[in-house]
């Protein structure tokens, strides 16, 4: 059984820092986050709570009759008072506009947008619904289209590529950098290689134990989304990386108290990070492929590619890949599916033609 320090730690700081965001909020809105608390994660209502903040600072800063308010004066009556083309101005000023929190310009693209007017249309559909409002101008507004975008993913040379760079790329360093590179080799390959290898987010990566390897059946014990637990099995490959680091470079490092069951270190010795596994990835995949930006969340698509096109099985590539919807696993690999239905078609012959012998061949 996984234990879940981890988690539960993680989960106390995102708390925490939700509390404090709500604070930033007008009074009323905590009724909003705390109907929602059993039906959502930690992280997605922070999200919330950035983008509703944004909301009211818009107000302030493009409605006049809110100039002189500040966020903590609006009132659940003031959401009455907001028609649906402030709506639209709303959409629009989300394109580009100065943030009040890192004083700089941010851009959303058509993503950003509705994710943001999402937001908002879920806390003005909890206030309608419990009838403290009497209109909701958000059901009048058209969303913004999301276009759907190109999977971007590495190709099997580049896969193969991708992980020699990473076990032979120190060649050409000297010094510190060599120093750096042979201090971390093991570590970063095995990382690598296990996303490459199953799928896996970085999320679930960091939050690895390592009494959850189980190399007897090469298993991986995981906490996906919503704290469930499942094993992801593993190849021989995967194996082969893990274990050279487990039994190499791993066991050189003393850690900090509190991390001593981390699978994976940074070089500070505590437990690795989302944002440090993230740029190590894009550190050598620059080397390898600059004109894609690859990701974690690629390699994760990369697996996902190579799963769907061995075994043609949709369910199966959303069980492994811990989609809890299988539409959203069809969303991304339906192209290819159609992609392999047209080569299909040209491989029906339905008439021999008159100018070939019965071998097939052209006279």
């Amino acid at each position: 059984m996984k234990s879940l320090p981890y988690y539960d730690d993680l989960t106390a700081r995102q708390t925490i820092k939700l509390r404090e965001l709500i604070k930033t909020l007008p009074p009323f809105a905590k009724e909003f986050f705390r109907a929602i608390d059993s039906t959502t994660q930690v992280r997605t209502r922070i999200a919330y709570a950035y983008d509703l903040r944004v909301f009211f600072h818009f107000l302030i800063d493009e409605n006049p009759a809110y100039r002189n308010y500040s966020v903590l004066d609006f009132k659940v009556s003031d959401l009455d008072k907001i028609e649906s083309v402030d709506l639209e101005e709303y959409m629009e000023y989300l394109k580009v506009y100065i943030s009040e929190e890192q004083h700089k310009h941010m851009q959303n693209t058509e993503q950003g947008v509705f994710r943001k007017m999402s937001a908002l249309r879920s806390f003005y559909g909890y206030f309608y619904k419990r009838q403290l409002i009497e209109k909701n101008p958000t059901l009048l507004v058209d969303m913004p289209k999301i276009r759907e975008k190109e999977i971007i993913r590495l190709e099997a040379d580049e896969v193969a590529s991708l992980l020699d760079f990473v076990e032979h790329g120190g060649d050409h360093l000297t010094g510190q950098k060599l120093a750096y590179y042979e201090k971390t080799k093991e570590r970063d390959l095995a990382i690598i290689t296990l996303l490459l290898g199953t799928g896996i987010r970085v999320s679930e990566l960091v939050g690895l134990n390592v009494d959850d390897v189980d190399f007897r059946n090469n298993g991986l014990h995981l906490i996906r989304k919503g704290r469930k637990e499942m094993t992801v099995y593993f190849g021989n490959e995967v194996a082969d990386a893990l274990e050279q680091y487990m039994e190499g470079s791993r066991k050189l490092i003393i850690p900090k108290e509190g991390h001593e069951d981390a699978l994976f270190y940074s070089m500070q010795r505590r437990r690795i990070g989302v944002q440090a596994v993230q740029n190590l990835v894009k550190k050598y995949a620059k080397e390898v492929t600059p004109l894609k930006k690859i990701t974690p969340h690629k390699l994760r698509s990369t697996y996902g590619t190579a799963l769907y096109q061995e075994t043609d099985d949709i369910y199966l590539v959303a069980e492994v890949l811990g989609h809890s919807d299988v539409n959203t696993t069809r969303k991304h690999y339906a192209a290819m599916s159609d992609t392999r239905r047209r080569q299909a078609a040209g491989k029906v012959v339905l008439r021999e033609s008159a100018s070939q012998d019965v071998d097939g061949q052209k006279h």
